[in-house]
């Protein structure tokens, strides 16, 4: 499922944020929101006090390191623990990207005399360069961490991930998505339509050599 994305961009107005972070932008090295992978530190939109609406920065891992496996992405809303989150608008937040990767079902062999793998697939949103994903997060021990919901896997995505795909929203979904009851966002858990996405690769960024496109 869904571990790899990016978001090429920095704080700003989008979906009705402020400019302002609820906490403050790390200062290291290792903060690179712009290549999201499973607990790397991301920017994030929630609501706080008073409906205000702002960015903060949280890590890709819900349970925050809690489990073997990051918990990056999550389904079954109804189940006990996520519906505890996914009831709570304040533990709502969007997940800005510009695309997001799924491997290739079938490794590829390069011809440069290395082991075959698997190529990354690039999807992003053909009517939105910055697109907003569903998500919930909590406090843990390691600091804020966020989970995308996933749904079914539109016809574009299906024949490289048919299980599941995150959840894109329109933009005036956003705000019911942060506001709204919980009927109302499991309503939106549906794939984005397909004509309105486009996909690139596969790409292979750990070898020189690629096959059907570029990173």
């Amino acid at each position: 499922m869904c571990n790899r994305a990016r978001y090429r961009g920095e704080p700003e107005t989008l979906f009705g944020a402020g400019s302002e972070l609820f906490t403050e932008r790390p200062r290291d090295n290792r903060f690179d929101p712009q290549e999201l992978r499973p607990r790397n530190r991301s920017y994030v939109i929630r609501e706080g006090e008073g409906g205000r609406r702002g960015w903060d920065v949280m890590s890709w891992d819900v349970l925050g390191g809690e489990a073997k496996w990051p918990m990056t992405n999550v389904r079954q809303l109804h189940l006990p623990q996520w519906r505890r989150l996914a009831e709570r608008p304040e533990n709502r937040c969007l997940i800005p990207l510009s695309e997001f990767a799924e491997f290739t079902p079938d490794k590829h062999d390069l011809g440069d005399g290395k082991p075959p793998l698997k190529g990354e697939m690039w999807f992003s949103v053909t009517d939105q360069p910055v697109f907003a994903v569903a998500g919930f997060w909590q406090p843990t021990k390691e600091g804020a961490g966020f989970a995308m919901v996933t749904c079914d896997a539109n016809d574009l995505v299906a024949p490289i991930h048919p299980k599941a795909m995150i959840t894109i929203l329109r933009p005036e979904d956003c705000d019911t998505w942060l506001r709204g009851s919980y009927d109302d966002i499991v309503r939106l858990q549906q794939p984005y339509d397909a004509s309105a996405m486009t996909v690139r690769g596969p790409v292979f960024p750990t070898r020189q050599k690629s096959a059907g496109g570029s990173d």
